[in-house]
Order: C-alpha cells, then structure tokens, then sequence
C-alpha cells in the first residue's frame, strides 16, 4: 500500500512539473492551420480603392438593375464624391502581380495594397473579367515582395479542411476557418450569373473579397468572393484551376477574349418539344444554326441538335448554355453532350477567338441593324431592318446607340463583348441619341 502511494505522488510530481513545460511547448501549438498561415499569409494585401461617384438625375430607370450606374457614365451632371472600398488579393508571381476580384477593383481611380508587415504601394490595374469576377493589379515597386504560386483545384474534396485569409470589415491579416461545402455551385447576383464556385463554411465577409482560400497543405486553391450578400454561415470562391486560365489572359491582354464555337442555340419551349418530339421532361438548348467554317461545323453538329451539358454541367436554357461559355478562354477544348433524335452522343470543339465578322452578323441579327464606328465612345445606325423590334419603336439611321444593358460602347472590343452578351436573352436596354436629346429604350431581340 505505500508503495502504491508513493508511486502516486511521484507520478503527480512529474505532472506537475510537465505541465506547464508541456502547455508552453510551441510544436504542440503548431497545427497545419499555423503553418499554412506562416506560408502564406505575408503574401496577402490588403486593398483600398478610391472612386469617383456620381449620383445620376436619373437614380432609377424602371428599377432596372445597375440603371443608376449606366446613365451616370452618360450624363454629366450630378453630384460627385470619392468613396473608399476595401477587400483582399493574394501576390502570385514575382513580377509582383496580385490576384484579387473584379468587384473589388471596379471603378477605382486609385489603388494601394498594404502588406502584412506594413509596407504600403500604389497599385494598377492590368486587367479585369466580370464574367469571372477576377482582376490582376501589379504593385509598383521594385522592391522584392512575398509571392505564393497557384495550387491546383482539380482534386479537392468535399469536407476537407480550408482556411480564407483577407480584410473583413477592415480587419487586416484576418484568419477564417472551415470546411469545403460543395463544389460547382451556380450562384445568382443582381446582374448575373456565375457558374463553377467552390462553397465553404469558413466566414467570408465584405472585405475578404480576392483573399486566398488555402487547402491544409497551405496550397492556393480558390479565391474568395463574398458577392453574395445574402450568405449567413456561407462563403464561395473562385477555384484556383478556372483562376489560373484566366489570369494568363489578363497579364498578356487585359482582358478574357469571349470565345466562339461556330453555333448559335434557343431556348427548347413546349412549341418545340411536341414540333421535335422531345421528351418533356428533356432540358437543354436547341442548335438554332451552325456556322459555316466553325469548330461546331468540324465537329459534326447539326442543326436541330439538342445540347444537354457543357463540360458535365447542365444546361437548362439557351441563356445558360452562353454563360457557361464565359468560363473558357480561346484556345480550350470544349465538351458537349448532345442528344440527336433520341441518342445521345458527345463532341469536342476547340475554342476559338471570336470572327470580326461574326460581331457584324450578331448586332443585324439580335438589334435588327447595323453599326458603324462613330468616333470615341459611340457608334452610328446605318440599315435598320424592316420589320424588326427597332423598327417598330422607332430606331432609325443616323442614330448613335451609347450603351447597351449598361456597358458604355467606348469602344470595337466594349461593343463586341456587349452583343455577345445578348444572345440567350429576350431583349436590350439602350441608349441612343438622336440630335441633342438621349433616351432610353428597351428593344426586343431577334
């Protein structure tokens, strides 16, 4: 009995001499969590813009989406002020360019990132992609900063650990963490539609918008987006593997080509499942035409196809299968599963940059006339086609159209992207001068 006793006493004088030396031990501390901070953390900004806004005569137009902002590009009177954003990015390459959101960046007459360990920079913009919502800035120094490659979202899965790094509400150097959710989810904004977003627990709050998302490896998966303004609990981000495409275009262009397949889709209605025979419950787009000398031409693709997927994700309406297109860039190998007369089969079609004279084609086809160049910022109505929507409201030769469903015409390229982005919809908001007045109309699109 006492020797039981004493080996007790002994054993609770070694804890308590262990304790305290155990509790302080660092290694013990030092989780994956920390490590991974450690890494990436000092390549990590925090950016402030500045903007210039000016409160249009016209704050809203029918409760059109983003009017407020179309019509201040157009008329220049109102109240102007400078307002400050905040948000995140990551630095990935040595030619100290910063990978972060295009809604972080977006209008800003001014850009400075600040560096974990304080040190401040002016920034520009390179280049930036709505339809992705990323933007590369590089800093503008020639002092050696920290810099953390892109990883690889490919084979992340769902439930394993993630940690997002950023600026919430101005909180610099902020560590959030959390679990991958879900992968490919479609998320819905006020202006539009993204497809492909990885979705975590980890918090992801204005301000953590272009941060990193980190695997527990500290790998640069995704960056996060906290658009979704609704989120309670729930976060998304861009994956790394679409991020990385994208980025190569911006440095080397400034901007993500949209690219072209060679066909045009409408949407399957009920009219056209009984007229073909379909199966009600089939979704998809039908192929409307395929245009001569094009990779859906190569491909084999017919007319009166029917295309159920684009890359595995489903295809629901002729608008979705366009917004899916965004996610490529020039050069990419597209996959399609279509169903023809009641089999299915699947083609491969090779992305290609979009033809000049394919822009001209669209805008008589969609708008129902022709555009000509008209000096900076405008482009003149020449040949409006009888019977068309712009016919019937009005629209004549000699017009010059401003903007269309608030992208400003300042140029061929903004011109281009704008009738790209009508197909798969119903109709168009324009403005259009006529003498000295300006108006807006909202046409429907052939």
């Amino acid at each position: 009995m006492q020797r039981h006793a004493g080996g007790l006493a002994l054993l609770c004088a070694l804890l308590l001499l262990t304790g305290p030396a155990r509790a302080a031990d660092p290694f013990l501390r030092r989780t994956a969590t920390v490590d991974a901070v450690r890494k990436v953390g000092p390549a990590v900004v925090n950016i402030t813009t500045e903007r210039v806004v000016e409160r249009s005569p016209f704050p809203s137009v029918f409760g059109l989406p983003g009017s407020d902002r179309f019509f201040s590009d157009l008329f220049e009177r109102g109240t102007r002020r400078t307002v400050q954003s905040l948000g995140s990015g990551v630095l990935i390459d040595a030619d100290r360019h910063i990978l972060t959101n295009e809604h972080v960046i977006d209008r800003a007459a001014r850009i400075r990132v600040q560096l974990a360990d304080g040190r401040e920079f002016e920034a520009t913009l390179v280049g930036a992609d709505p339809n992705n919502d990323l933007a590369v800035l590089r800093v503008e120094t020639r002092e050696s900063l920290p810099w953390v490659a892109p990883g690889s979202s490919s084979d992340l899965l769902v439930g394993e650990p993630v940690i997002a790094i950023g600026n919430p509400f101005g909180l610099s150097n902020t560590v959030t963490t959390g679990v991958l959710s879900a992968r490919d989810r479609s998320l819905r904004t006020e202006n539009r539609v993204f497809h492909g977003f990885l979705q975590t627990d980890a918090s992801i709050n204005p301000g953590n918008s272009g941060g990193p998302l980190l695997n527990a490896e500290g790998s640069l998966v995704g960056i996060n987006t906290a658009i979704y303004g609704g989120a309670q609990g729930i976060g998304f981000a861009v994956p790394i593997d679409v991020a990385r495409r994208i980025v190569d275009d911006l440095i080397e262009h400034g901007e993500v080509a949209p690219v072209w397949l060679g066909l045009d889709v409408q949407d399957l209605d009920a009219r056209l499942h009984e007229m073909l025979e379909v199966p009600d419950r089939t979704n998809g787009a039908l192929v409307s035409s395929v245009r001569r000398g094009g990779a859906a031409e190569a491909a084999g693709v017919r007319r009166g196809d029917i295309v159920t997927r684009v890359e595995k994700r489903p295809v629901h309406a002729a608008r979705e299968f366009y917004e899916l297109l965004e996610h490529v860039t020039v050069g990419d190998e597209v996959g399609l599963d279509l169903l023809r007369e009641g089999a299915e089969r699947n083609v491969k079609l090779k992305a290609a940059a979009v033809p000049e004279s394919a822009v001209a084609e669209l805008t008589e086809q969609l708008l129902g006339f022709q555009l000509v160049a008209r000096g900076q910022g405008a482009f003149g109505v020449a040949n409006v086609r009888r019977g068309s929507g712009a016919a019937q409201i009005g629209i004549q030769p000699g017009d010059l159209v401003l903007g269309i469903n608030g992208r400003p015409l300042s140029n061929a390229s903004a011109l281009r992207n704008a009738v790209l982005d009508l197909r798969g919809r119903q109709q168009a908001l324009l403005v259009v001068q006529r003498g000295p007045g300006r108006y807006h109309v909202t046409i429907p699109l052939g």
